[in-house]
């Protein structure tokens, strides 16, 4: 299952409490450019890698005018271990009650080294200055993945 989300629809609003506890919301963005990212969980390797190729590539993003924010089922608290660890520039959205995710569309069945499992699915959302969705990334290439947003611009 994919989401149901297109290039071209409005970004659905949400808001959440980051690494920090400080309250996010996708309106304090409006006027730049987001590059939204849901992966599965902290601290796994697929997930590190993506989010360390965003902290690496970080100011490049920025100066294509990109915020990065990241949303995974984790809490608060494995948020603030996750952006410690790896020195993560960005915010990182928990949603452990998955209303952000449910919003966007990316829980769902998947399969995970042969086995059908219900989880997050690795999506990214290039949403634009006004708010619309311009790209998908449902199968980021985690090792390159800034590269991708800043092409999708």
């Amino acid at each position: 299952m994919a989401t149901h989300l297109q290039a071209g629809d409005r970004a659905p609003s949400f808001s959440g409490l980051d690494q920090d506890g400080k309250k996010i919301a996708l309106s304090d963005f409006k006027g730049q450019k987001v590059a939204l990212y849901f992966y599965p969980s902290d601290d796994t390797p697929v997930c590190t890698v993506q989010s360390c190729n965003l902290r690496d590539n970080f100011a490049l993003l920025k100066q294509h005018g990109f915020q990065v924010l990241g949303v995974s089922p984790d809490d608060v608290a494995s948020h603030k271990k996750f952006e410690e660890k790896f020195s993560l520039p960005f915010p990182l959205i928990a949603d452990p009650k998955r209303a952000i995710i449910e919003k966007y569309g990316v829980w769902g069945e998947k399969n995970m080294y042969g086995n059908k499992v219900i989880g997050l699915h690795r999506t990214t959302f290039v949403i634009d200055e006004k708010g619309i969705i311009k790209k998908i990334f449902l199968r980021p290439r985690n090792k390159q993945h800034a590269e991708e947003i800043i092409q999708s611009a």
